[in-house]
């Protein structure tokens, strides 16, 4: 039977105080030191990945309509980043930090921080282990409202533009670094507009694009390679269906942080 988040709250808030959060310093851009922590989370195993998705499971809202959504996601994020020890922002970018991979990540409506919860964090733990001490990885997320009426009118229209500048931006501080857009639901529709409003010919230069729970499945990226676009949706996903309910298919992605990962690199082709 599924408990309400509500039930859960009382319980798991003064566990979620007394645990210490997650760290934000961010080190140098060089190989085997850059976001060592990070790297060190990115050896979860899959027991901890279960766990993840069974707090998932338990804390988060199903079966209810964007609209109705309110801060119940919000509230949910809050407890299990306290929980998991899980980092909610990311400015790698715009701290000055460039990574061999550098990932410009949009969360999805009503998330927490700037990367959310249920999906960036374990994609960008998934990437590090792969690339291992071999190179370096640099997130930076989104700063925009994800709302719940950005949604409904097809992504927030500032957070677009924001992704599109991140994008830039990232070509031209870090020459050199695989450009990676992603996003989940919402920040799906942003990686969508983003594409639609960079020049065709800085589409052409982006390495991979990710897309989980795509609010816009089955449209194209506009001028990213196919062959380096993934889009993740899975059955029963109302959202991908281009729908307004939230059911559990929607909020379980982080189980495909690996194969997203292994794309990605696989993409980005020599680094180092």
């Amino acid at each position: 039977m599924k408990v309400s988040v509500l039930a859960f709250l009382p319980l798991l808030l003064p566990l979620a105080w007394s645990l210490p959060t997650a760290g934000t310093e961010k080190l140098g851009p060089r190989k085997n030191t850059i976001f060592s922590e990070r790297h060190r989370l990115a050896k979860r195993s899959n027991t901890d990945l279960n766990e993840l998705l069974s707090l998932i499971v338990n804390l988060f809202p199903v079966n209810i309509i964007v609209e109705n959504v309110s801060g119940l996601i919000t509230a949910s994020e809050k407890v299990l980043a306290a929980i998991a020890g899980i980092d909610t922002t990311e400015n790698d970018l715009t701290s000055g930090n460039c990574g061999d991979v550098t990932i410009i990540f949009s969360r999805g409506t009503t998330e927490t921080g700037n990367v959310g919860v249920l999906v960036g964090p374990s994609f960008f733990e998934a990437v590090t282990d792969i690339l291992g001490g071999d190179a370096s990885l640099a997130v930076q997320g989104v700063e925009y409202d994800a709302d719940i009426p950005g949604f409904l009118e097809g992504g927030d229209t500032e957070g677009s533009q924001k992704m599109a500048d991140l994008v830039t931006q990232a070509f031209t501080q870090c020459p050199s670094s695989k450009i990676v857009m992603s996003g989940y639901s919402q920040g799906g529709q942003l990686v969508h507009n983003a594409a639609a409003l960079l020049p065709a010919s800085t589409m052409a230069e982006v390495s991979s694009v990710v897309v989980f729970g795509d609010p816009n499945d089955g449209e194209v990226v506009t001028n990213a390679d196919g062959g380096k676009t993934l889009v993740i949706c899975h059955d029963g996903d109302n959202i991908c269906d281009h729908g307004d309910l939230i059911l559990l298919p929607h909020l379980t992605y982080a189980k495909n942080a690996d194969e997203a990962a292994s794309f990605v690199v696989a993409s980005a082709g020599s680094l180092g």
